[in-house]
């Protein structure tokens, strides 16, 4: 049996030169917040590709970068699926463990699964293939280039953003993908009542996160107050002195956490998190 090679987790893989521009950010002109990896596939991977691709992956006409989007196109999700059903969009789908679970699990529903790595992509295929699913569609894309021009306007019910790469650095902060424009451009596709889903295992980006989404005039918290105080992964944080802090008795008086998301599995991400001492962090957001 060939042995295939584990996709790095995007926690772990830092820019070779982060003050470099990458093809994809001279064109979005905006520090993208991934780094590109290798694309070479074999094995189970590439038989995936080579025997499901043609049906499961989008084709999107590309302006300049290979993950750029043309401006000119628009998907139809209709005409892609040969329904009409809500659709969920999962940014930054990794190996593709959470979004083909959601779709075996709710067949009523549509997914498209957008990740910029090829590897991820073979993997979710390969994964589509084994639970022969048919309500799931991968692209390779530029997630704010998805939401800006190829999604049309309202016509998304939920967006997820789990476990996106937490740049830890200060100086890197820009490239985090949830700030205020990303999060103008997910109200840009989501209906009006849709939900945006969020999960982070670094308390200082589960903040951030908290801090543009309730900034928004275009969203409002679902679980707003909630499990604050002793109650708080926040606080928790604080207390314990995870994530290699000192400990402190700094309180997390506002809250506004989730209940852990119970449509997404148990990924592989997620458990090396729980195995690290990390916290998981959840937040849903309607859009008003």
């Amino acid at each position: 049996m060939t042995t295939e090679p584990a996709l790095p987790d995007a926690a772990e893989t830092g820019p070779a030169d982060p003050a470099a521009g990458t093809d994809e950010e001279q064109h979005f002109r905006s520090p993208v917040s991934f780094v590109r990896r290798g694309s070479r596939l074999q094995g189970r991977r590439q038989q995936a590709w080579d025997e499901l691709s043609e049906r499961f992956v989008v084709d999107v006409p590309r302006d300049e970068a290979d993950t750029s989007v043309h401006p000119g196109y628009v998907f139809d999700a209709a005409a892609e699926f040969g329904r009409t059903a809500p659709l969920v969009v999962e940014i930054g789908s990794g190996l593709g463990e959470a979004v083909a679970h959601a779709a075996e699990q709710n067949p009523e529903k549509d997914f498209l699964a957008v990740e910029v790595y090829l590897p991820g992509l073979a993997q979710t295929l390969q994964r589509i293939g084994q639970k022969g699913l048919t309500n799931i569609r991968v692209v390779q894309a530029n997630a704010p280039e998805v939401l800006t021009s190829m999604l049309p306007a309202g016509s998304v019910a939920e967006v997820w953003v789990f476990f996106p790469d937490p740049w830890h650095k200060t100086r890197h902060h820009k490239r985090r993908l949830v700030k205020e424009s990303f999060a103008e451009l997910v109200a840009r596709v989501l209906v009006p009542g849709g939900t945006w889903r969020l999960a982070t295992d670094w308390s200082d980006y589960a903040v951030q996160m908290r801090e543009v989404l309730d900034a928004s005039a275009r969203f409002e918290n679902l679980h707003t107050g909630e499990r604050a105080g002793d109650e708080s992964p926040l606080t928790r944080v604080h207390r314990e002195g995870l994530e290699n802090k000192a400990p402190e008795d700094d309180v997390d008086t506002r809250g506004g956490w989730a209940p852990r998301f119970e449509g997404r599995t148990l990924t592989s991400f997620e458990n090396k998190a729980h195995e690290g001492g990390r916290l998981i962090f959840d937040l849903a957001y309607r859009r008003i």
